[in-house]
């Protein structure tokens, strides 16, 4: 029985072939698993509303636009998914060790 019109062109490239085409799937997923962490430090600082929690809250708003920005200059100069996905990835590794110090 012949199973190769099991998976299509793409299909066979990417997962008979074992390419990913190049994204970094396991540095995408280790961003969102380290990103839930921030994000629990943050909310835990931010329910606390006082002043430290409002200092935070603007802190994340312009931490993120920042970022947002960095990450499209990047990808407009030619910077791989990789890289820029590296780098999203320090300013949340710098967030969680901030936000753990106490």
């Amino acid at each position: 029985m012949n199973h190769e019109n099991r998976f299509s062109a793409l299909d066979r490239h990417a997962v008979l072939g074992l390419s990913d085409d190049g994204f970094p799937w396991y540095a995408s997923a280790m961003l969102a698993l380290e990103s839930c962490e921030v994000m629990r430090l943050r909310l835990e600082k931010i329910a606390h509303a006082d002043d430290e929690a409002e200092r935070e809250a603007r802190l994340m708003i312009g931490e993120k636009i920042a970022a947002a920005f960095e990450a499209a200059a990047s990808w407009l100069a030619g910077a791989t998914p990789a890289s820029i996905i590296g780098r999203y990835r320090e300013h949340v590794a710098a967030n969680a060790r901030r936000l753990s110090a106490h």
